[in-house]
């Protein structure tokens, strides 16, 4: 009997602290079983802020190091400046990178740090009680938007892949979702992607992923995942938004 699935060995076998539904486990595990892949378990140190993945340093199997709230691309960099030979990465929420952390994801990407960012956008701020991010949508009730968000008072969502793609020193973003087994497998190919490229030397990438929080949304895991397909897609396109690869490739 052949084996259809074996666990990767880049996730620990322990019990998970998300919510019911929540695909921060998802994304936990493509991101585990592409350094298992890459075979680099072993060389890769991940910067985890505060968040919901606050605790993420026991779900991944490499070294992590914990950052004050949005300063994960601020010791992600000095740790691949000081370890050039090692993978690095952060994994952040909206409401750290998009917020607290928007001047340091800014310049780290201005500058070219040679380091992946895996963006968890599930519009809203999920650890600390619910409140609006800058990622919340238009009319998208929260704790500190109980009408819904009002774009005269709060101004519009903050669309980061966008935002980053207009950086010289990006080499890499694209946006997937992680709401259905399709858009699973494409998030996966994108995140092996930014690693591979960071093997390569080659500078800052970000992979933006789509994901939920029915806790905070106050929906069931599965009403969570068609609202993002119905709400969250339309606003932020999935899609590569840089890439100097295929650029080069045209010149």
């Amino acid at each position: 009997m052949v084996a259809g699935y074996k666990k990767t060995k880049g996730i620990l076998d322990v019990d998970t602290h998300y919510c019911p539904g929540c695909t921060h486990g998802i994304i936990h595990k493509l991101v585990g079983e592409v350094l298992d892949e890459l075979g680099v378990l072993g060389d890769t140190v991940g910067v985890a802020p505060v968040g919901c993945s606050v605790l993420a340093y026991k779900y991944f199997n490499c070294d992590m190091h914990e950052a004050a709230h949005g300063r994960a691309p601020a010791v992600a960099t000095g740790i691949k400046r000081v370890l050039p030979e090692n993978v690095v990465f952060t994994y952040q929420g909206d409401g750290d990178l998009a917020s607290i952390g928007a001047a340091e994801i800014v310049h780290a990407a201005a500058r070219g740090e040679k380091f992946t960012t895996i963006f968890v956008n599930n519009a809203i701020y999920g650890m600390t009680g619910g409140q609006m991010a800058p990622t919340t949508l238009i009319g998208q009730k929260t704790t500190t938007s109980p009408y819904g968000r009002d774009v005269i008072l709060q101004g519009a969502p903050i669309k980061i892949s966008e935002m980053l793609s207009t950086l010289d020193g990006v080499h890499y973003i694209e946006r997937v979702s992680v709401h259905d087994p399709a858009n699973i497998r494409k998030a996966k190919k994108a995140i092996k992607k930014a690693f591979e490229l960071q093997l390569q030397g080659k500078g800052f990438s970000l992979i933006e992923v789509l994901s939920t929080c029915p806790t905070n949304w106050g929906k069931t895991p599965a009403v969570s995942l068609e609202w993002l397909k119905e709400n969250m897609i339309p606003l932020y396109p999935l899609g590569v938004y840089k890439d100097k690869e295929a650029n080069d490739g045209k010149k």
